[in-house]
């Protein structure tokens, strides 16, 4: 009997056992899939397609009860290349291309006493015919300008009773952009445009303006930027910041920099450059950032603070912080989950009927009904968007509602859409809402990449002068300006200007002043013409 007991102990014991290694296995055999899938996304994201655009299969668009026929793919291996069509070229295209370009003639002519070959005779000149139009490239040069100003008296003062004085007068000089230094406005805007427009870190300036024989030392330069963006571009910053908190739109965004010197913080730690920006209705386009040390919401509180309309973001929780708005998220961030979430095969390819391609098709349809309505004003759109958008809206919802999954990449996408349901259907309240918040994260990329490039920020006030030169160069971008030219023209007339004691003069220097568009605006020739050249 006891021989018995011991058998089933054992027997018991071992079913245990096993049943505590089949869970194991199973947990490691899940494990090593959501890897798998990892390994597969981050190589398909490296190496794969780069646009997003979603391949039109019949699988995720008949759930809409669309045409099967305009997504069905042919089962023979047919390979379909799209007809290529190239305008012809008309005459004076080419001219248009370099119709803003200054032109030099070139005379090709005999030496003087030449004569005929044949019978020695001179000869005369009887006309003249083009040959070819050649671009030259002239390399940038330094100059050294010396301001001499000169000293001027009166010939009668001094010499009769009634003006017993000299009368001394002295020829006006134009204001420094920086007193005590050498810098010009040409070639401070030439460094910042450099840096923050062409991502050109300063270590490269600094080989180049050596190669032109001016031994300028990075520091310099970045002194130049600091002190010149505190002087000049923070008027016209706060002057922007005024006009964009009037906006009916807001959209934003924040992307990580860092700071080498910040008191109570590693070097290698995360500081923060925000973004700020008008959407496409609503006045002229404006695009700040703003450099914090933490990405509290605190931030973007206190930046936003005044401003009562419509907040577009991805879904931050920081951003609840700013009070008085209406937040509407981003349905490119939401259908990433659902990508995210769709399961790839060994050759990285998308396994077919996943619940993640479900949910980026519902997020497809919308983005399709948008494009329909793009030429749309505002208040045909929204009719629209009520009218269509919202029975995909419910069947998107409700469908999310009865998925079910032990994927965690589906049920991350799910909770996502389901937690802030509210917020992703805000954008039926006004048809200038976008759908997606793609022109904040197009701003963030300049800092990306000069981030890149330039790795960091020695100082705090250099942080903060890189977002203030970031705001200027891209708004004036946006605005059409060539971000050089503007530069230039503020640093070289700003200083000499009585804005402190007529804040009115700044209006005169916003990106989309009259004044601006006039003396900084871009040449802009039309494409089809330069894509026919």
């Amino acid at each position: 009997m006891q021989h018995s007991d011991e058998k089933d102990k054992r027997i018991e014991e071992l079913e245990n056992e096993n049943k505590e290694l089949q869970e194991r296995v199973q947990s490691l055999e899940h494990n090593v899939e959501i890897l798998t899938q990892a390994v597969l996304h981050a190589a398909k994201q490296r190496f794969g397609a780069s646009s997003e655009k979603t391949q039109k299969e019949y699988d995720q668009y008949s759930i809409f009860g669309e045409s099967i026929e305009e997504f069905k793919i042919e089962e023979d291996k047919v390979i379909n290349i799209k007809e290529h069509k190239r305008p012809v070229r008309k005459k004076g295209d080419r001219e248009k291309m370099i119709k803003s370009v200054p032109h030099e003639v070139v005379e090709c002519i005999l030496e003087d006493g030449a004569t005929c070959e044949i019978c020695g005779s001179d000869l005369i000149k009887i006309g003249k015919k083009k040959v070819r139009s050649e671009m030259e490239y002239i390399p940038a040069k330094l100059v050294i300008k010396d301001y001499v100003q000169y000293v001027y008296k009166c010939i009668e003062c001094g010499k009769n009773d009634s003006n017993p004085y000299d009368a001394i007068y002295l020829a006006p000089v134009p204001a420094p952009v920086l007193t005590h230094s050498f810098a010009s406005p040409s070639i401070v805007a030439w460094v910042m445009y450099q840096k923050y427009m062409m991502s050109l870190p300063l270590y490269r300036q600094e080989n180049d303006f050596k190669r032109m024989g001016a031994f300028l030392k990075r520091d310099m330069m970045a002194n130049w930027m600091i002190r010149s963006s505190e002087y000049w571009l923070k008027p016209i910053f706060d002057e922007m910041h005024k006009q964009l908190l009037t906006s009916s739109i807001i959209m934003s965004d924040e992307t990580t920099w860092q700071v080498n010197k910040e008191n109570g913080k590693k070097a290698s730690s995360k500081s923060y450059i925000w973004v700020h920006r008008t959407g496409d209705y609503g006045g002229p386009p404006i695009i700040l950032y703003n450099y914090t040390r933490t990405r509290s919401g605190d931030h973007a509180k206190n930046f936003l603070e005044t401003f009562t309309g419509f907040h577009v973001s991805d879904a931050y929780a920081g951003y609840e912080k700013v009070e008085g708005i209406t937040r509407c998220l981003c349905y490119s961030h939401l259908r990433r989950y659902y990508l995210d979430a769709i399961p790839l095969d060994s050759k990285k390819k998308e396994i077919e009927g996943s619940g993640g391609a479900i949910g980026r098709a519902y997020c497809d349809k919308l983005f399709k009904l948008e494009r329909k309505w793009k030429h749309l004003s505002p208040d045909e759109r929204k009719k629209k968007r009520l009218l269509e958008s919202v029975p995909v809206l419910d069947a998107f919802f409700a469908w999310a509602e009865k998925t079910h999954t032990s994927q965690e990449y589906l049920r991350k996408a799910l909770n996502y859409t389901l937690n802030h349901k509210k917020y992703f259907t805000n954008f039926l309240l006004d048809g200038r809402i976008p759908l997606s918040n793609n022109l904040s994260e197009i701003a963030v990329k300049p800092v990306a990449i000069t981030r890149k490039n330039s790795l960091f920020s020695d100082s705090v006030a250099g942080a903060e002068a890189s977002a203030l030169i970031f705001s200027i160069i891209n708004t004036a971008k946006a605005n059409n300006l060539d971000a050089y030219k503007y530069l230039e023209y503020i640093f070289k007339n700003l200083p000499s200007s009585n804005f402190a004691q007529n804040p009115a003069i700044l209006q005169e220097y916003l990106p989309w002043s009259e004044k601006m568009q006039v003396e900084c605006r871009v040449i802009v020739e039309e494409e089809s013409s330069l894509e026919s050249a």
